[in-house]
């Protein structure tokens, strides 16, 4: 039996469908529904009809899942304020000289420790002690025509008239403008030794051994960085919010992951046209590690609500299609090893870092003491088995994103 080329085709198409078809059908056939069979999935819902999730598509329920999580806490929530600035010097002061002369030594460089009074330039004194001994000689002379003018005035009893005599001999003999002269020349040579004002370090050193400094030449900076201050703007609304002593949280880009804490010293009384006011904060510096210029985010504590039960952020979960719930898993067990039990909860305030849990009819209450999980727990079911660790990462779990 014969058949035409175009038959052909068209049979072979055919076949070829069927298999293509056949092939799709067992890649996507359902799995058994046998709940004792080796591919059952478990899948777990609450009461209210919230789907949470099937824990066998996830996990193997022979080892228990790596998680890491920490006790609930009943403590004062902070409400907080955002802002940003940068890090400012405590002190900062510009040394600049006040005599004429060559530079003789620079016994500091920038970023140099110093002390209050400790020698930081040194102009030459050579011409600056010859003042000082010439102004000596002109107040020795002038002495002894003094003492020459008021040789007998012992024998004056009237003591007004010894005084006015007194006054004229002081004239006469030049010795007043004399030891002025001598304490001004003292004074020049004292100051071509420049000291530091405050202790501190030196910033922008500007002048070098040998070069000629003129009266008010710039020398260098001296800067207090311990405390440190960080300058925000904090818009009006939250400012009544804040007061002198609160907590503040502050965080530098050259310093990624790490926190330091200071309190506000100051509140600018006056708002500006931007609608901002400007708060001051101090952060203790021993190292000098924060230096001036820096970016600072910062986190003010503003309003506190006393005695809530706290949570990490991280630690609240939703679960459910359609009806999302908020929710927590719960460690339940001894020593590191349990199971997760999944707890709905009610939340309240939250900030950075806590949400507070609230009392409802819908939820049980958690108690403080009790571990939540904060990690590795996104993809848990009720009852799954759980061993906490320090990073589920590490140790081989899903932490969450």
């Amino acid at each position: 039996m014969a058949f035409s080329r175009s038959t052909l085709s068209i049979f072979t198409i055919v076949i070829v469908v069927a298999a293509v078809a056949g092939g799709t059908w067992w890649r996507l056939r359902p799995e058994s529904t046998d709940e004792e069979g080796p591919g059952a999935a478990t899948a777990t819902a609450d009461s209210l009809g919230v789907d949470l999730g099937a824990a066998g598509d996830q996990f193997s329920t022979d080892l228990p899942q790596p998680v890491s999580g920490v006790p609930v806490v009943r403590d004062t929530l902070w409400e907080t304020v955002q802002a940003s600035g940068q890090a400012e010097a405590f002190r900062r002061a510009t040394v600049a000289s006040q005599v004429e002369g060559v530079i003789q030594a620079v016994p500091v460089r920038e970023n140099s420790r110093v002390s209050v009074g400790s020698t930081i330039v040194q102009i030459d004194t050579l011409e600056l002690a010859l003042e000082v001994a010439r102004a000596e000689a002109e107040r020795a002379n002038a002495q002894a025509q003094y003492e020459a003018t008021i040789l007998f005035d012992d024998e004056i009893d009237d003591p007004r008239i010894r005084a006015r005599r007194d006054t004229v001999a002081r004239a006469s003999s030049g010795l007043g403008a004399a030891e002025v002269t001598l304490a001004q020349a003292r004074l020049r040579l004292e100051r071509a030794t420049v000291r530091a004002p405050f202790e501190g370090r030196i910033a922008d050193l500007l002048v070098v051994e040998g070069q000629q400094a003129g009266a008010g030449t710039e020398l260098m900076t001296v800067v207090d960085l311990d405390p440190i201050k960080v300058e925000v703007n904090v818009l009006e609304a939250e400012l009544g919010y804040l007061a002198e002593g609160r907590t503040a949280e502050v965080t530098f880009a050259a310093f990624p992951g790490e926190t330091f804490t200071g309190r506000i010293q100051t509140l600018n009384p006056v708002v500006s046209a931007e609608r901002t006011g400007r708060v001051t904060i101090h952060l203790p510096n021993p190292q000098g590690r924060i230096k001036p210029g820096m970016y600072a985010d910062v986190t003010i504590n503003a309003r506190s609500f006393a005695d809530r039960i706290l949570v990490p952020r991280s630690a609240i979960l939703e679960r459910g299609e359609g009806r999302r719930r908020t929710m927590v898993y719960l460690f339940e067990g001894e020593d590191d090893e349990g199971l997760a039990k999944w707890n709905y909860v009610q939340t309240g305030r939250e900030n950075e870092q806590f949400i507070e849990i609230v009392p409802s009819e819908d939820t049980d209450p958690i108690d403080p003491g009790s571990i939540v999980l904060i990690d590795g727990h996104h993809y848990l079911a009720h009852d799954t088995r759980i061993q906490l660790v320090d990073n589920p990462r590490r140790a081989g779990g899903r932490p969450g994103s």
